[in-house]
């Protein structure tokens, strides 16, 4: 009778140990090419961009449609007064991050989002023919009293400037595609948009 010997094929653990070993390490170089704080912090920053551009859309269409406009609501005075809807913020100026937006303006604080006067924005945009272009008003991704969003008007000359912080490398003053000492406001790293000329409300 013949005996029948089956080779067992498999990986021996050194072998096992040298691919987990690579494994690491090709991990490990993915994680600080890749930056995923980084890659976060863009897409936080795309996220605001895209909001005061919405933001600025829907006052602008509503500047340019409603037959009574009124940009600081019927009881404030945005001459004297800027507006977050961030909490935490107190006393005069807007600051954030240690940059001072709309000067020395008492902070106004609004948590409503409505687009109805009442919201932190305190314009009736829904006066706007055809009503208001935008549901809600938007909040800043993380809206700490680092990263919020600001709105300061003109009442008089009917102009007004959003501000955002920018977080990423990317965006912010002397970044690679730096958003913020390009967009013609008055400080370099803030990203202002808005109708007011300089953007320095």
């Amino acid at each position: 009778m013949q005996k029948s010997y089956t080779q067992r094929k498999g990986f021996t653990l050194v072998e096992l140990l040298i691919v987990i070993g690579i494994l690491a390490i090709l991990a490990t170089v993915t994680v600080l090419v890749l930056n995923p704080a980084q890659l976060f912090a863009q897409a936080r920053d795309s996220q605001r961009v895209s909001d005061l551009g919405t933001l600025n859309s829907a006052l602008a269409y509503y500047l340019s449609t409603a037959s009574t406009t009124d940009l600081d609501g019927s009881t404030t005075d945005c001459s004297t007064r800027c507006y977050v809807q961030t909490t935490g913020l107190t006393g005069n100026g807007c600051a954030g991050a240690g940059t001072a937006r709309h000067g020395a303006k008492t902070v106004t604080i609004d948590a409503d989002r409505t687009v109805d006067s009442l919201g932190w924005i305190p314009v009736y945009i829904g006066g706007a023919v055809g009503g208001s272009p935008i549901s809600v008003l938007p909040v800043d991704p993380t809206n700490t009293t680092t990263y919020f969003y600001s709105y300061a008007c003109d009442n008089t000359n009917k102009t007004y400037e959003l501000d955002a912080n920018l977080e990423s490398a990317r965006y912010i003053q002397d970044g690679s595609d730096d958003k913020e000492s390009t967009d013609g406001g008055n400080v370099p790293t803030l990203f202002e948009l808005g109708t007011d000329p300089g953007l320095d409300l």
